[in-house]
């Protein structure tokens, strides 16, 4: 249990910032293995502050502090045996005011407000950690977190059950992120031909490929996962969503074969799909959701069974979609849960 810090107004000059921070790590070990104070700033700027964002996060923040002349949130500090501090959440604040006294900046940036926590341990930082970055608002992006996740289960070797707790409870979810990015480390970076073109936003496409009968597709069709970094690295299977849908295309030789040479999009294109009649073909969204959701509640237990056991079937893979279909809209027009 993390125990309360004490609130205080620390000089700034007093703060070592985290060399291990999990959000710009993987910029950080691409280049040094001692990063100076403006190298993690850069870093911290590259990393971005909000999940699917990049600098201009960072570059709100900045303007942000400069205008209110302080932050609002206090950071958190570990007080070690020896006395140093080291900067536990807030590492983007501390080098923003870091970076403010370094280039005379007008404003009071010699101290920032912050708890302090006297002498805590690896697993109290780690749940300060995973709290306010996977579970609070200020999310890390998906790579990060995973990469964190992973960093705990494996070199941490902290109980999976703890890892999950932190988290809020998502077993599935946490299982998938921690195996996705191995997946990804262990294929997808062998096919890129430097580091700096390693791309971390396609790792939604490892996380969808933890999805039931994935994998077992690709297997089935002679292709291994070495085949399927290729794909997401040549973009055959962009939008990164589209890797679902292999299940349906690798089955289908013409489908396959559309595939191989083009794009997972043109290869759905060749897939059999059912003709709709002219009453659903003139049927409005309204209409059509209130009878998905009719029989959807009249689903005989049987079935319902049927598809919990075989997810990657084709009723399975049909409502993954219109589920994507549905969640895209409701998140566009601001009208979803």
């Amino acid at each position: 249990m993390v125990k309360s810090g004490v609130l205080e107004l620390v000089p700034v000059a007093d703060i070592e910032l985290d060399r291990t921070n999990p959000r710009i790590r993987k910029f950080l070990e691409f280049y040094v293995e001692q990063p100076t104070t403006d190298q993690i700033y850069l870093a911290l700027g590259a990393a971005g502050d909000e999940e699917g964002e990049s600098s201009t996060s960072f570059e709100k923040l900045k303007n942000s502090i400069l205008t209110n002349g302080g932050i609002i949130h206090p950071v958190i500090l570990n007080r070690r045996p020896d006395g140093t501090l080291v900067c536990i959440e807030g590492n983007t604040r501390v080098a923003i005011y870091k970076n403010f006294l370094k280039d005379n900046v007008p404003g009071n940036w010699l101290s920032i407000p912050a708890l302090v926590h006297d002498e805590m341990d690896e697993n109290q930082a780690d749940a300060i950690r995973l709290q306010v970055h996977l579970v609070g608002t200020r999310a890390w992006d998906p790579y990060s977190k995973a990469k964190y996740l992973h960093h705990l289960r494996n070199q941490e070797q902290l109980p999976f059950s703890k890892i999950v707790d932190f988290c809020g409870g998502r077993q599935k979810e946490v299982l998938e992120s921690i195996n996705a990015y191995a997946e990804m480390e262990a294929y997808y970076r062998p096919v890129v031909p430097d580091d700096g073109s390693f791309d971390t936003s396609r790792f939604s496409g490892f996380v969808e490929l933890q999805k039931p009968g994935v994998k077992e597709a690709i297997a089935r069709a002679g292709f291994d996962l070495s085949d399927f970094a290729k794909w997401i690295h040549d973009e055959k299977l962009y939008p990164l969503y589209t890797v679902r849908w292999l299940t349906r295309i690798l089955a289908h030789p013409k489908a396959r074969e559309i595939f191989l040479k083009h794009n997972a999009k043109k290869a759905m294109e060749a897939l059999d799909r059912p003709d709709l009649s002219k009453a659903l073909g003139d049927a409005s969204i309204e209409q059509l959701s209130q009878a998905l959701s009719r029989a959807i509640y009249a689903l005989p237990w049987t079935e319902a069974e049927r598809l919990r056991k075989d997810p990657g079937s084709e009723l399975g893979q049909t409502l993954g979609e219109t589920l994507t279909a549905l969640t895209g809209l409701l998140s566009a027009t601001g009208t979803g849960a």
